[in-house]
């Protein structure tokens, strides 16, 4: 098995990560969070999650860097040291031996450019932060690159239903072994996952990103009408859509631009990819072309994101090109 040790090391830290997440999720109050320039609201979580899965990566992979979403800039203000000390606290009821100054400098790791060639790991802590604080679907995403492809990808979703009636579930990919789903809790058994079989586009149900900044609502309701679909849109956050595409809940995700200048974060799509691919399906940008992560930390030769069961992908990518007008 390839990469068997990211696989194990992967899924502990995505684990982990997930507890912390659940932790604080349970405790949250309004003054754990602040405001980034973008205005979208970080948490401890947030922190805390980078801080474990940054330091579990680096005890076992030291010469591996991160490209992660967040840095510790912001805790080192006066301002915001009630958040830290909350940080503090969320990572060392899991990871008691690390200091204060442990956890900020594991945070600072994943400031890693990215790039084509040897290999990194890509984490975004939480996507999906306001599901997180809406007390909805929010995921830990864990990718490892190599030379420009990810190879490997694990998705925590803690609030995502498991089949077997318990909340939580944990999926993995690796390239050309399959993808898994289980759930969140310690050693539990890995099923195998497959996107559907649906081959007709007006039966497929699709999902999109609750939040309309993160994609275009009414695009994709034109789309839904090009293909004949009458189902409501599936709105969840996070790559947990990645999820239900991945086991049959859904054939379609889009991601459609809000606006031409914007560039995809390759954190909010590495570990997504790389279980879609491998249960089946397939994942463009909405003129068909393959996603392209050698790029840095931005997807700037793609726009938007097209997830599907593979099977109706090419009628799909013809709706959304009319709707977008793309040639």
């Amino acid at each position: 098995m390839a990469y068997e040790k990211e696989r194990r090391i992967g899924i502990t830290a995505v684990r982990l990560a997930s507890s912390l997440c659940q932790k604080v999720q349970k405790r949250l109050v309004s003054d754990a969070t602040l405001t980034k320039g973008d205005r979208s609201p970080v948490t401890v979580a947030d922190f805390g999650a980078q801080a474990i899965i940054s330091h579990l990566l680096e005890q076992r992979f030291a010469d591996d860097p991160l490209v992660g979403e967040e840095d510790a800039q912001a805790l080192r203000e006066d301002n915001n040291a009630g958040l830290k000390e909350k940080v503090t606290t969320a990572v060392q009821e899991l990871l008691p031996d690390l200091d204060e100054a442990a956890i900020l400098a594991s945070i600072d790791r994943g400031v890693y450019p990215g790039g084509a060639t040897g290999r990194h790991w890509v984490l975004d802590p939480i996507d999906g932060t306001k599901g997180f604080l809406r007390i909805e679907q929010y995921a830990i995403a864990l990718g490892l690159i190599q030379d420009g492809e990810v190879v490997l990808g694990v998705l925590g979703c803690p609030n995502l239903p498991h089949p077997n009636g318990t909340k939580g579930c944990l999926f993995v990919a690796v390239k050309g072994e399959g993808a898994y789903m289980q759930s969140l809790s310690e050693d539990s058994a890995e099923s195998r996952i497959f996107v559907s079989t649906t081959t007709n586009s007006s039966r497929a149900r699709f999902c999109e990103s609750v939040e309309k900044a993160h994609s275009s609502h009414s695009n994709a309701a034109q789309i839904a009408l090009q293909l004949g679909i009458t189902k409501p849109p599936f709105r969840i956050d996070s790559q947990c859509k990645y999820a239900a595409v991945a086991r049959g809940d859904a054939s379609i995700y889009l991601r459609l631009p809000t606006r031409k200048d914007y560039v995809e974060k390759i954190w909010d799509h590495a570990a997504g990819w790389r279980i879609i691919i491998e249960a089946g399906g397939q994942v463009t940008d909405v003129r068909g072309q393959p996603l392209d992560f050698s790029l840095g930390r931005g997807l700037s030769n793609n726009s938007g994101v097209i997830v599907t069961n593979g099977l109706i992908h090419d009628q799909v990518i013809k709706a959304v090109k009319s709707v977008l007008k793309l040639n």
